[in-house]
């Protein structure tokens, strides 16, 4: 390659810009960037552009070795040698070291309840010790192998970290895929009946909505603690007095209820060691954070599924007149279109968008047969690959078997892939309390996300160059650069050309349920299994009781299972509590209010939970009569009436009776209340 593709420099470096402001949109969406620390941001932001960058490199890549050696393609985007080779070093090194150095470092550090800056450094270090100990353990067999394999030299240290890395990295990916590569056409067919679809979210609500409430409950208990370590501490020292204090300020509870925070049964949940101490502290302000989050993430994900609920509602009752009308405070994307009048707003949400799902699932599920079956053949067919087929269009030309529609195709097929991986991470339960939450994710959970974004991008990457045929992607720079490497050994060649056929395991898996079906065989899941083995809805958790909860918080919302509502109750960005007290902006503007939130009573029993709420249907069975149910009810407030102090005359009460006089005696035995005596005349 002799000439200079000034074409493709500059429209590298315009998709470059283009990534840019795509991955800041993305960040201003889950993360309050104003109040966010610039060291929180600027390696979430590299964490994601980088393997954006990746994704966009890899077609350019394999049309730069797709071209003959000796002329330069005139097809498609391509760069030199020299840039790629140069491009991939700096991406891939880039992203290692966030991926396994800076993004835990900084999540531990953001998740920290210390005060100090040093104190917050030394947490974080020694929780990633721990961590990088163990990694070092593990490697330490495979560098015993290698030294084996190949001598001792550095070219085989550098092997042995890449290929460790790019194993761990394809063993997460392939299992995250097949899980993805099923679930997204299936939510899309799911999603496209409007029936299924309200059934599916009144089938989630119950454990949702137990979820949130728990989340609260475990808020409020936290901050009870905070106001009993308030009474006592004067007996602190002096800087922990005000480590108190700023544990106070950020309370989300009004000062109002301070004196029910500490009623009766309130005060006997929240307990406090004798001896307060630093550690003690960091731990309470830790734990604080992390219930703030939780418990901003179940009311988002609540409105969000009472909204779907409610739209779908809507839709499915305006079938008899076909006429929508735009419902007011909506903000969904066809309600912004005021050009719609209701019969066209109805057919569109009736008829066209559910026409659209309906294609689209088809569509994915057909590209996850295409992928799956690439993955199984590409090994011992190569030929076969319908990914390679798909992305080769001119296999005898001289000027470049890739050109710009393959390239298009390639970047396609690499973002479904990524897109699929990257989505099971939200349903999957070993990840602990990590969510992303519009303009308020949690500083742990951002670098946690974007850990993975990195970590997940570059072996699927490479894994999808390998669909091409091996005269082609040995000829890439990314195979001269990682894939040589990878190949250095025979276990790590295996490893890499036969480990992504068990991606049929995690296929098979989700296809057929054998999630659920481990559950009620072991006693817990993996992945949320939202439609399980009772199609019904028939008992705990059933759509009919997510039906009645969907309809009482849409009537009177925060009434029921024991919650009121708490319109002003301003709580901190989760961004911003993972800043230290003191560097913590002033203004208004960093406690940013939150939307109205049913929250427990404080000081009250929590209300176990009920198998379903009470039937809202009249003819259920087991129900009481009208005279049984009305007796029943006057008994009841009879023998639960205070008692009127009235003076009985000398005559009725004898020389023994009692002076007060029992107005609800005889009256109640009339409904069932046991003699307790006579009088005596």
């Amino acid at each position: 390659m002799t000439s200079s593709p000034i074409g493709s420099d500059v429209f590298f470096a315009f998709a470059i810009v283009i990534i840019s402001i795509a991955t800041l949109l993305l960040l201003r969406y889950y993360l309050p960037l104003r109040t966010t620390p610039a060291y929180l941001i600027v390696p979430v932001f590299l964490a994601l552009a980088l393997p954006a960058s990746i994704i966009l490199l890899v077609p350019i890549d394999l049309a730069s070795a797709a071209a003959p050696p000796e002329s330069d393609p005139s097809r498609g985007i391509w760069l030199k040698d020299g840039v790629l080779l140069v491009l991939w070093r700096v991406l891939y090194w880039l992203t290692f070291c966030l991926t396994w150095f800076v993004l835990p470092l900084l999540a531990d550090f953001s998740d920290s309840g210390f005060r100090s800056v040093s104190d917050r450094v030394r947490y974080a270090l020694r929780v990633n010790a721990r961590y990088q100990l163990t990694v070092l353990s593990l490697g330490s067999v495979g560098l015993v192998y290698i030294f084996l394999q190949k001598g001792i030299y550095p070219t085989s240290l550098k092997s042995l970290v890449m290929a460790l890395a790019y194993a761990w990295g394809l063993i997460l990916a392939i299992y995250l895929m097949g899980h993805g590569l099923v679930a997204i056409p299936k939510k899309l067919f799911r999603d496209a009946s409007l029936s299924r679809k309200l059934r599916h979210l009144q089938t989630r609500a119950p454990g949702l909505w137990e979820k949130m409430t728990t989340a609260i409950e475990e808020l409020d208990e936290l901050e009870q603690k905070v106001v009993l370590l308030q009474q006592k501490r004067t007996t602190a020292p002096r800087d922990l007095q005000e480590w108190i204090e700023e544990l106070a300020d950020m309370s989300s509870l009004p000062e109002i209820r301070v004196g029910v925070r500490l009623g009766g049964t309130a005060r006997g949940k929240a307990t406090i060691p004798a001896v307060i101490t630093d550690r003690y502290l960091a731990d309470l302000a830790r734990a604080l954070k992390r219930a703030r989050h939780k418990k901003a993430r179940f009311m988002d994900e609540w409105e969000h599924l009472k909204r779907n609920a409610q739209s779908t509602e809507a839709v499915i009752s305006a079938a008899s007149t076909c006429k929508l009308e735009r419902s007011a405070g909506a903000d969904s994307w066809s309600d912004r279109l005021t050009f719609l009048n209701p019969t066209m707003r109805y057919y569109l949400h009736a008829s066209i968008i559910p026409g659209l799902r309906y294609f689209f699932s088809f569509f994915s599920a057909t590209a996850s047969i295409s992928i799956i079956w690439s993955e199984v053949i590409k090994s011992n067919f190569p030929h076969l690959s319908i990914v390679g087929l798909s992305i080769i269009h001119h296999p005898n030309s001289e000027s470049g078997q890739i050109g710009f529609a393959g390239q298009v195709m390639a970047i396609s097929w690499l973002l479904y892939m990524c897109a699929a991986a990257l989505l099971s991470i939200s349903e999957v339960k070993v990840w602990g309390n990590r969510a992303l939450t519009r303009r308020n994710t949690y500083a742990e959970s951002a670098c946690w996300y974007a850990c993975q974004v990195a970590k997940l991008t570059v072996p699927l990457s490479y894994n999808f160059i390998t669909f091409v045929p091996k005269d082609i992607f040995e000829n890439s720079m990314f195979y001269r650069f990682l894939g040589r490497l990878v190949d250095f050994t025979p276990l790590g060649l295996g490893f890499s050309r036969f480990f992504p056929i068990f991606i049929v395991v995690s296929v098979l898996a989700n296809t057929f349920n054998l999630y659920g079906k481990v559950k009620n065989l072991v006693g817990f899941g993996v992945l949320d299994d939202d439609e399980g083995e009772n199609p019904e809805g028939y008992g705990t958790g059933s759509w009919r009781e997510g039906r009645t909860l969907l309809a009482r918080d849409s009537e009177t919302p925060g009434d029921d299972l024991g919650l009121s509502s708490r319109n002003h109750s301003p709580f901190p960005s989760s961004a911003n509590l993972s800043v230290p007290y003191s560097d913590r902006p002033s203004d208004g503007a960093a406690r940013p209010v939150s939307r109205t939130a049913p929250t427990r009573v404080l000081g009250g029993e929590r209300q176990p939970r009920r198998g379903a709420p009470p039937s809202l249907d009249e003819d259920e069975p087991g129900r009481l009569d009208f005279f049984t149910d009305f007796a029943h009810k006057v008994r009841n407030t009879i023998d639960t009436a205070v008692p009127v102090p009235l003076t009985k005359p000398k005559w009725m009460s004898g020389e023994q009776g009692s002076s007060v006089l029992d107005v609800g005696g005889a009256f109640g035995k009339l409904f069932g209340k046991k003699d307790a005596g006579g009088v005596r005349l």
